[in-house]
């Protein structure tokens, strides 16, 4: 039984639009009308077209680039949603942004993952659901809801249906200690190996590679991630991969494609044969790269959607 809201009704702001629609496609509904624009010195208003007195609101939002712009209309949108008498409001978040500041690494450094978190909760937001966190204990920064959901599985059919009994014969390769327990996960599902590249970042979006742990010589390699940004990270394990660990080829994956700065020239000019991404960001228009294969996570975030309006569970989802 629905214990909440007399409907359900989604919104979007202009991050990314085209994932919103797809998933109401998916859902069999339509967006719900309203607008999301600027005043001429900068300024953001939202204004509504519909009711949404007692209703089950999702704001599907995205804060990526320009992420402070993003994250402000996902403020105001949930603002006018609880001012508007809305039953429930998410937040969904395909990706949060300001989450790689999520601890003190040296001192007078801000928590920006956890201050986001405290402005979402102010503006009125009731649950958030997003997928891959930087860093999973960001769900502890709130004090309501938070289902973060993970983007492997998108993955696993993908590579699973690519390369069929041939899985078994690969490694999965941690570009760093940090995210040797994502790739695990992965590698666990596709029975593959897993490996990892030692390196030391000298400062930020800068990396030297030192070594690779783990047996990939001769094999086919899938780098995995949890996002992309300027791409140097990524570039240099997988040359590393390639020149130090003498593997044979070397496809990635990554849940969020930021592709700021330099990354689509990087990854042209690197020895990567593919890069999977998913659409949690819209693919960038300028610059394509023929190497970059988006995979979409409408299906899950309708189905999640769904989940949480009938108030079902959706640990099916993390499985």
């Amino acid at each position: 039984m629905i214990s909440h809201g007399k409907d359900i009704k989604i919104f979007t702001g202009n991050a990314n639009p085209q994932l919103a629609d797809d998933i109401c496609k998916l859902m069999g509904t339509k967006l719900g009308e309203a607008e999301v624009g600027t005043f001429s010195d900068g300024e953001i208003f939202v204004s509504l077209y519909e009711t949404v007195r007692g209703s089950d609101v999702f704001v599907i939002q995205p804060t990526c680039n320009p992420t402070n712009k993003n994250l402000m209309e996902l403020l105001i949108m949930t603002d006018a949603l609880k001012r508007a008498s809305a039953g429930r409001i998410t937040a969904v978040m395909p990706y949060y942004g300001y989450a790689r500041q999520d601890r003190k690494a040296k001192a007078r450094d801000p928590i920006t993952a956890k201050l986001v978190a405290n402005m979402l909760v102010a503006a009125g937001a009731d649950r958030v659901l997003t997928m891959d966190l930087h860093a999973s204990q960001i769900q502890g920064f709130f004090d309501i809801p938070v289902d973060n959901l993970a983007g492997n599985p998108i993955f696993v059919d993908y590579y699973a249906k690519k390369f069929g009994g041939a899985c078994e014969d690969m490694v999965v390769v941690s570009p760093d200690v940090g995210s040797v327990a994502r790739a695990r996960a992965f590698a666990q599902k596709l029975h593959m190996n897993l490996a990892i590249v030692d390196k030391r970042r000298q400062k930020a979006n800068q990396c030297e590679v030192m070594n690779v742990i783990g047996d990939v010589r001769g094999k086919d390699c899938i780098l995995f991630d949890d996002m992309v940004d300027t791409g140097g990270s990524l570039c240099n394990a997988a040359k590393a991969v390639m020149e130090v660990g003498g593997a044979k080829s070397v496809h990635a994956c990554a849940s969020h494609g930021v592709l700021s700065g330099p990354a689509i020239e990087r990854i042209n000019n690197s020895v990567i044969t593919e890069l999977a991404l998913l659409d949690t960001i819209p693919p960038i228009e300028a610059g394509k790269s023929d190497r970059i294969k988006y995979l979409t996570v409408a299906p899950m975030f309708a189905e999640a959607i769904e989940r949480i309006y009938q108030e079902v569970s959706i640990s099916k989802l993390f499985r």
